[in-house]
């Protein structure tokens, strides 16, 4: 059996024309949806975050965009991952640090500091050189520190509808190498 994708957006939960809401729509996904998306804390984000794993059966892969890349490692920090998440595809990670953020996302500041142990599943993190959001460096630095594999998406802004990625046909590559790397070959994959 096909592992079910969870989508975990970030601030503002991922409009439909975000490639996340596009995902949900074309494989049938899980989606975790925040009470206020606006105001992220690790314990209410996380804690949603595994309502929803607890509600899907079945082998599990988690697509975090942005502030969802956070509630996603605050999730492992805080519970320690669970058995049926197979892997995360870890987009445009928001560094919750970075301190010019807190002016335009107020939000983003409840979730620093960003956690930086390794994740107990693969994951796969995929940066822009130019995300406003995340030095490239320190992306990488994310990374490093969670055990995730690494792949750079180029100049491609915050890989949300405003830079231009509502489709994003490169994405839908990346998680399909992803999931045939984290599952056993007889899987149906996407």
């Amino acid at each position: 059996m096909t592992p079910t994708l969870v989508i975990v957006p970030g601030l503002g939960d991922s409009g439909p024309d975000h490639w996340q809401s596009r995902w949900e729509r074309k494989f049938g996904a899980a989606r975790v949806r925040q009470d206020d998306p606006e105001n992220p804390t690790p314990q209410v984000w996380a804690g949603r975050l595994q309502e929803v794993i607890e509600a899907t059966p079945g082998d599990l892969v988690l697509a975090g965009h942005s502030c969802g890349v956070l509630t996603i490692v605050h999730w492992a920090r805080l519970t320690g991952g669970h058995e049926r998440v197979r892997g995360a595809l870890l987009v445009g990670p928001t560094d919750a640090d970075m301190t010019e953020t807190y002016a335009q996302y107020p939000g983003v500041q409840g979730m620093a500091p960003t956690p930086l142990e390794p994740l107990p599943f693969p994951a796969l993190v995929v940066a822009s050189e130019n995300d406003p959001f995340a030095r490239f460096e320190r992306a990488q630095a994310f990374a490093d520190a969670w055990g995730a594999e690494f792949v750079s998406a180029g100049e491609a802004g915050h890989i949300n509808v405003a830079s231009g990625h509502g489709d994003w046909p490169d994405g839908e590559v990346l998680l399909s190498e992803a999931l045939h790397a984290w599952t056993p070959p007889d899987i149906v994959r996407f």
